[in-house]
């Protein structure tokens, strides 16, 4: 009986699916039937818990940065082998700083923009290497007072700063919210000329905080030495020393990537 049940659950769940895609795609699924060996396993957490995706999976209802209507239709398939092509061949479209995404100097330096400062020129020794994850006060943004009560050691090169943004939910909720928590000004400031952070990492889709917008990123991304790292997936994973693996795209011209991110235990 409750296999049964739990057959129909299942069931149930990939028509829901098939529904929601066929808005994307132009001849849908086939949804007649549900075939239980064909229930793909979408996972967060792999090897026995050694390995977590920390990057957040790209659906329409992500939240996009100043706007209450989520990312929307990024897919078409315009090529559909149920329309007689000989092999689907899918169209993507969206900006390129949407979820788990990197940010290159030209985001917000327009003469580094021109002269080539990329997300193809980033540095993939920063991107991959030991990176501690760190709980953040919940009760304030990433401050010079902050960053100086975390007591981070001397030579390490990469943090991903986990904050209250992961305790609300907020890169799994549709609306765009202002009162995230980032980095002001001074607590950029106090990171680049203090430590020897390289490779910063934060829970929403800007590091910034929102009243800092554009000076936090100013501080951080000035000396083309600092990669951020934004929107990254860091529930249910224990504070601690880990092994970080962040690909960009190489996207040539381009000042943003979406960027897929794995943390590695022991």
């Amino acid at each position: 009986m409750k296999s049964s049940v739990l057959l129909l659950l299942l069931c149930a769940a990939v028509l829901t699916v098939a529904t929601l895609a066929s808005e994307a795609y132009p001849s849908g699924y086939d949804t007649a039937s549900c075939d239980v060996d064909l229930l793909p396993v979408r996972q967060e957490v792999y090897d026995g818990g050694r390995i977590f995706d920390i990057s957040h999976r790209y659906t329409p209802d992500m939240p996009s940065f100043d706007s209450d209507e989520g990312i929307g239709q990024f897919l078409w398939l315009p090529m559909s082998m149920k329309n007689g092509s000989i092999a689907n061949n899918s169209e993507m479209k969206m900006q390129t700083h949407t979820g788990t995404h990197v940010d290159a100097p030209g985001h917000v330096f327009d003469h580094y923009f021109d002269a080539g400062f990329d997300v193809d020129t980033l540095d993939l020794e920063v991107l991959n290497g030991p990176a501690l994850l760190v709980d953040v006060p919940r009760n304030k943004n990433i401050t010079a007072e902050v960053m100086e009560s975390l007591n981070i050691p001397k030579g390490v090169r990469r943090v991903l700063f986990r904050t209250l943004n992961t305790d609300r939910r907020l890169m799994f909720t549709k609306k765009f919210d202002t009162s995230y928590v980032g980095f002001t000004q001074d607590g950029a400031k106090w990171l680049v000329e203090n430590t020897n952070i390289k490779l910063v990492g934060i829970d929403y889709l800007s590091v910034a905080a929102y009243s800092d917008l554009l000076s936090a990123h100013y501080a951080f991304l000035k000396g083309r030495e600092t990669i951020l790292v934004e929107g990254l997936k860091l529930d249910d994973i224990k504070p601690g020393i880990y092994s970080v693996h962040c690909l960009p795209l190489r996207l040539f011209g381009a000042e943003g990537s979406p960027i897929r991110c794995i943390l590695i235990k022991g």
